[in-house]
């Protein structure tokens, strides 16, 4: 089944302290994204498309040679129109679509290409991939019912408290049918707290449309972690290490 990879790596990082592009930051000897590319790659998807913002030019460069098409968010108004800005590649593609985040350098090929497959089972329009965490602060909650069926994904800004509690957590990595994504971008709205257009309305506009939705969690919670910060990137580097051996310095 042919596959594409969004990379949404528009993110400047500010807590960074660095000019750098967020993603061009190493860990384990590589940037951010190349672990990321190198995920999607292994779950044998046949395009990758990278949405870039601020050092555009510098995430071209380092990855000049590895055949990414990159695309420009000039102004970040939301993970919904990071995607949009793909929508010419999007565009006469038949096959799945995998939306993931620049920054999140655990996660495994095999859990994307598990992603699809269940994908492809349940005839779904889009599945999302989802974790529980000790500490669910920052990530959008997972909603379900009594019995477990998956009812959608709230930000956390926009949770109740009872919400909030919640453990289970948006991974911000999906996998969709590409006429299904196309359908859906221009239906997202951005009437909430931030004002921004958020691919996780995607879900529920899709699944009040009575189309298929479903969530697979992944199979280790450390696969979601991403990086705000340089101590998240330390705490990274050294999950990292316990896999693959001693830690490469950060940068």
């Amino acid at each position: 089944m042919k596959g594409m990879a969004i990379i949404l790596a528009a993110g400047e990082g500010k807590r960074m302290n660095s000019d750098l592009p967020k993603v061009l930051h190493e860990v384990g000897g590589k940037p951010l994204l190349a672990h990321v590319g190198r995920a999607a790659t292994e779950s044998g998807v046949d395009r990758i498309v990278v949405v870039v913002g601020k050092g555009a030019g510098l995430v071209r460069e380092r990855f000049a040679s590895d055949g990414w098409e990159f695309v420009e968010q000039p102004e970040r108004t939301g993970t919904g129109d990071a995607v949009r800005r793909a929508e010419s590649q999007l565009r006469g593609f038949a096959g799945e679509v995998v939306v993931l985040a620049g920054d999140v350098p655990l996660l495994k090929g095999d859990t994307l290409a598990t992603l699809r497959r269940r994908h492809r089972e349940e005839g779904a329009a889009v599945t999302v991939l989802t974790a529980r965490l000790p500490d669910p602060s920052g990530y959008g909650r997972v909603l379900r019912s009594e019995t477990g069926e998956f009812l959608g994904i709230v930000e956390e800004k926009d949770a109740t408290p009872e919400q909030r509690g919640v453990d289970e957590v948006n991974s911000s990595v999906y996998c969709f049918e590409a006429a299904e994504l196309v359908s859906v971008l221009g239906k997202i709205q951005n009437d909430n707290a931030q004002g921004e257009y958020y691919l996780t309305d995607s879900v529920k506009i899709l699944r009040d449309e009575g189309k298929t939705v479903i969530a697979v969690p992944a199979a280790l919670p450390e696969e979601i972690l991403g990086v705000n910060d340089r101590d998240q990137l330390r705490a990274i580097a050294d999950i990292l290490a316990r896999r693959t051996g001693p830690a490469e310095q950060i940068q």
